[in-house]
């Protein structure tokens, strides 16, 4: 589904979505994709998760580039603009990680058995 994705937006839901909302947002942390990452905050519904990402900002457990990787808003039309306007800036500290099949080398593991 990533390839095929242009974006990732969130709605309003239990604990899949939010467990595929920071699985897509580790993998553009780890420069896996570069594509944005949307919650559509309905209501309030995403506030206490967005505070909780500041407040683990302030703790420094999250950089404030990485943060920005999460885009908020309370209206559907503010958020595609948002995201279109997204522009993806890689941590240079991974930059260099190669996550694509073709770019690593898949060693033979030796799983003989030595008594």
């Amino acid at each position: 589904m990533m390839e095929l994705s242009d974006a990732f937006i969130a709605l309003p839901g239990g604990f899949g979505t939010l467990e595929e909302l920071f699985q897509m947002i580790s993998w553009a942390q780890l420069n896996i994709h570069s594509k944005p990452i949307g919650v559509l905050n309905i209501n309030g519904f995403f506030n206490s998760l967005l505070s909780f990402v500041d407040h683990a900002v302030e703790q420094e457990f999250i950089t404030q580039k990485a943060r920005k990787i999460l885009i908020s808003a309370t209206t559907a039309d503010e958020l595609v603009d948002k995201l279109q306007a997204f522009r993806f800036e890689p941590d240079p500290a991974l930059s260099k990680l190669k996550w694509s099949p073709s770019s690593s080398q898949k060693e033979k593991l030796d799983l003989t058995l030595h008594l």
